[in-house]
């Protein structure tokens, strides 16, 4: 195998690999308190089990708008749940008087501008989207 070959079959293999991590990141604001969260804390905070994390630091979680692609990927990755799954979840929790669903806002935009304006939010964003407002406090690997 001569060396171009060589060359384009380790790119396809290097992109591949970095093509099956998973884009979406759980953020919060640089001015919260909040350094990392677990994958345990991150699905406690989301499944309305968690107000703060480890460290005593107030998280409050923040949704996308129902059915928004970010919002259904996220939770098949945190929890494998379909957002019907992820409805009737909190629609049991509010009905017995447990907790209530996390706050949603519309869009990508307004989460930034929600979460860099008030530390303790947490959300979820493609990488692609951060700023130098947010800080990445958990990322999803390849196998949770």
């Amino acid at each position: 195998m001569g060396y171009l070959p060589r060359l384009l079959l380790l790119l396809h293999i290097a992109l591949a690999s970095g093509g099956a991590q998973a884009d979406l990141v759980v953020v919060t604001s640089q001015k919260s308190g909040i350094e990392h969260l677990s994958r345990q804390e991150v699905v406690n905070l989301y499944m309305g089990r968690l107000r703060t994390n480890t460290a005593g630091n107030a998280a409050t979680p923040l949704d996308l708008a129902v059915d928004t692609p970010e919002r259904v990927e996220f939770y098949r990755l945190l929890v494998n749940k379909e957002s019907a799954d992820i409805k009737a979840y909190w629609s049991r929790l509010v009905f017995s008087g447990g907790a209530r669903p996390p706050q949603s806002a519309e869009n990508i935009d307004e989460l930034i501008r929600m979460i860099s304006q008030t530390p303790g939010l947490v959300g979820y964003l493609p990488r692609k989207q951060l700023d130098n407002r947010l800080k990445v406090i958990y990322e999803f690997s390849v196998s949770p």
